[in-house]
């Protein structure tokens, strides 16, 4: 048997609880256990550590200096771990606009577990999910998810219409879901959170122009090639010249997830990443 951390940290343990049985406590192992380990020790070392005749724990001059230099390796070990997981960063993708106050606060947690994240934008993250460019993705739909990828609803959002400055639906009063079914849809293929199924008697013969990401969608807006409806964060933070968004009272809202992989199980610094997402509250 070679010397191990373990051997290690259970010597230490003895020294400072000063008995097996408040040492055997603390690791959460039981005293014979815990002697035996001592024991073995000393066989692997061939010396003694501790002077058994002795009324009190006592340790040799052999087990004084590897009690120092046990105390010393330890440190340096966890300094080291805490170094390395130091440099380990959670990508994080993304197809356009995070929801601000729910990753803020996702962020801001994890890092007070001393985690990173780099942010990855995406034109399809649940693709880049998949092939592994990503450890996680946050995404508005997942239609082209499949089996391997774990997701979670983490919340809802209120979503808009989309407009041209030039259509007259941007001054349209009135305005209600059911009178934009027939109107030529903007699609976002990749990433978006609008087909022409999202009405409840889509129209089979109805116009489509379809776009691979939230850049082209805009200008195609903007370019009144057709209507669109987006999530209502989209007001604030992407705002365009030649774009109206209007809130109607009943646009379905949309769902937000997040995804990781099932295989192979996520790593410490992905698993703490999802476990403080899912708690920070969305809706």
């Amino acid at each position: 048997m070679d010397l191990q951390i373990r051997h290690l940290e259970a010597f230490v343990t003895l020294r400072e609880e000063g008995t097996f049985t408040r040492a055997a406590t603390r690791l959460h192992v039981s005293q014979p256990s815990l002697s035996r380990t001592i024991q073995d020790l000393e066989r692997i070392l061939d010396c003694g550590l501790i002077d058994r005749s002795a009324p009190t724990l006592t340790l040799t001059a052999n087990g004084e200096l590897f009690l120092r230099r046990s105390r010393a390796i330890l440190t340096d070990l966890t300094e080291l771990q805490a170094e390395m997981r130091a440099l380990v960063t959670v990508r994080v993708g993304f197809a356009w606009l995070l929801p601000t106050e729910w990753f803020a606060a996702t962020r801001t947690r994890y890092e007070e577990h001393g985690g990173q994240l780099t942010l990855m934008r995406s034109d399809n993250p649940t693709a880049d999910l998949s092939n592994g460019t990503v450890d996680v993705a946050v995404v508005r739909n997942i239609r082209q998810s499949t089996g391997s990828i774990a997701w979670r609803r983490i919340g809802v959002e209120e979503r808009v219409l989309a407009v041209s400055v030039h259509s007259d639906l941007a001054r349209a009063p009135g305005l209600r879901w059911a009178d934009l079914a027939r109107h030529r849809l903007v699609v976002n293929t990749e990433s978006g959170t609008t087909t022409p199924d999202s009405w409840l008697d889509p129209d089979p013969d109805r116009e489509t122009v379809t776009c691979r990401n939230f850049d082209e969608w805009i200008e195609l807006i903007a370019a009144d090639r057709g209507i669109g409806v987006v999530p209502a964060l989209a007001i604030h933070r992407a705002p365009h010249p030649d774009v109206v968004y209007r809130e109607l009272p009943d646009i379905p809202a949309s769902t937000l997830y997040l995804g990781w992989r099932r295989t192979p199980e996520p790593a410490r610094s992905t698993r703490l990443f999802i476990d403080t997402a899912l708690t920070v509250p969305r809706d």
